[in-house]
């Protein structure tokens, strides 16, 4: 299956399903399996940069808001992990999402969900894009994102640190919203053998996503498409 699947890069959705299957992956509905990485508070102020406050001076009220509006590329990140399952085992995903485009600008799938692979995602994400200036990136309170090294990483970037209040899922639910059309177009409803199975199929969705599943709100354009023209506007400029 994995074979079959690795030489399927660009060919969509549709050729996804058709493998799957041809090799005989059936339906089987799965729970959400959100991976829960919240393991206590180092202390630390945790700001979220995304949340507002205002104030309703009719009713003496205050009220947040949430801003995950970007205008440019590079502006807004968000990141989290999620829980995949296989007959074999559980694989992780740790993606890097960009409020602007939705675009997943970096990803790492792994058997552990450990600090390497918060490491290899982070420096996947920084090598494609070298300046970061002023980023402010998202995450929930993961113990991941306060480890001092990941912390000092995104400093030396000159990227702005910003977490969700504890418990909270809507503060970061851009993320939570790309997990689940993710698992529902191509993990629900199918039954993976293998870890590599599971795999392949999730690298193939990511990059589907990325250059082919258009979106009404980027005007009929992918997410690729949809920074690239960014890009080029933000040249001429």
């Amino acid at each position: 299956m994995l074979a079959n699947l690795e030489g399927l890069e660009g060919y969509g959705h549709n050729r996804i399903q058709r493998v799957m299957s041809e090799n005989g992956l059936k339906a089987k509905q799965g729970s959400n399996g959100h991976y829960h990485s919240y393991k206590g508070d180092n202390g630390e102020s945790k700001e979220n940069l995304l949340l507002h406050k205002e104030i309703d001076e009719l009713e003496h009220k205050a009220k947040y808001i949430r801003d995950f509006d970007a205008s440019k590329p590079n502006e807004k990140w968000t990141t989290d992990v999620s829980e995949f399952k296989s007959d074999e085992g559980k694989v992780y995903l740790s993606p890097i999402l960009d409020m602007f485009d939705g675009s997943i600008v970096s990803h790492d799938i792994s058997i552990s969900p450990d600090f390497n692979q918060t490491k290899r995602m982070v420096d996947k994400a920084f090598k494609s894009n070298p300046n970061l200036e002023g980023l402010i990136f998202h995450s929930d309170q993961g113990w991941q994102y306060q480890m001092k090294p990941y912390q000092q990483w995104l400093k030396d970037k000159g990227i702005k640190q910003s977490f969700s209040r504890k418990g909270n899922c809507m503060d970061n639910s851009l993320m939570e919203n790309f997990f689940g059309i993710m698992k529902n177009e191509m993990y629900y409803g199918y039954h993976f053998k293998t870890r590599a199975e599971l795999i392949a199929a999730m690298e193939e969705y990511i990059t589907y996503y990325n250059t082919e599943r258009i979106n009404a709100k980027r005007k009929g354009l992918s997410p690729l498409a949809y920074r690239q023209q960014s890009f080029k506007q933000l040249t001429l400029s």
